[in-house]
């Protein structure tokens, strides 16, 4: 688990629910709590202005299926399942060695057992002796398709990101226009001013502490299965080029970023 996900929220709300209760006294210069602060901060319609006109737009902007994948990415945001570089380099040496002493063949029941698909399939093309250029256009198809879908996850939270402050400015205005309308009433003045200024801050908080951070997030991971996918690809042209296991182990390690090599050797 990806545990710094969870201290930046946990951290992030905390503060700012913290810096609400929080109260100076002017005269003595001290501090005190007053939970009571928090019900100024909360206000149902803000609520829906933001929270729900950010989610119908973005169901107006992208088709129900990334919808469906909302759980998938919170999955992907709290835990890292495509960092161990050093062991996806071990397993193809090994596939290597043995194809190298054996020949390809001898790697498919071996090969059944990879948890991987996309090495699992590019190695089982490997073994039915496929052509290379085959096989190199499946892994590219593949690669191409990730792509494609990992770009339309982080956009979709970026967008999130753009339609939350948007949304906070809706509520404003909404806010100034009754509030305007209504001078002479005191009493809806104080509500009408609520409505302008919390909807402001909820599409803030909505925007920077949920929506940027988890399109960053997925980001990472995108750029860390890449890696492991270039890994593959360059291992398995290895493998069909018949080349030195010790020369595959060498250019696959020149593909490791030097701060993570030098994080995988400690």
């Amino acid at each position: 688990m990806d545990i710094s996900t969870l201290i930046g929220w946990l951290a992030g709300v905390g503060f700012i629910l913290f810096s609400i209760v929080l109260n100076k006294d002017i005269d003595t210069g001290s501090y005190s709590i007053i939970f009571g602060s928090l019900k100024s901060f909360f206000d149902l319609p803000s609520v829906m202005i933001v929270f729900g006109g950010t989610f119908a737009a973005l169901m107006v902007s992208y088709p129900l299926s990334i919808f469906k994948k909302i759980p998938k990415h919170f999955g992907m945001v709290f835990k890292d399942k495509n960092s161990d570089h050093k062991e996806i380099i071990e397993q193809i040496v090994e596939f290597a060695k043995e194809a190298r002493i054996n020949g390809v063949l001898a790697l498919e029941e071996k090969v059944k057992e990879i948890k991987d698909p996309f090495m699992k399939n590019a190695l089982m093309m490997v073994c039915d002796s496929v052509d290379p250029e085959k096989v190199q256009e499946m892994m590219d198809n593949e690669l191409n398709y990730l792509e494609e879908r990992h770009s339309q996850a982080q956009n979709f939270y970026l967008k999130g990101s753009d339609y939350a402050p948007a949304f906070g400015m809706v509520g404003t205005l909404i806010g100034l226009i009754n509030l305007l309308g209504n001078l002479s009433d005191s009493e809806s003045l104080a509500a009408n001013m609520s409505v302008a200024l919390v909807t402001t801050l909820y599409g803030s908080i909505l925007s920077n502490l949920f929506f940027k951070p988890i399109a960053n997030k997925l980001k990472i991971r995108h750029e860390t299965e890449m890696l492991n996918k270039a890994i593959i690809v360059v291992g398995v042209q290895g493998i069909l080029a018949g080349d030195n296991p010790n020369f595959i182990n060498e250019k696959l390690e020149k593909l490791i970023p030097a701060q993570i090599s030098g994080k995988a050797k400690k």
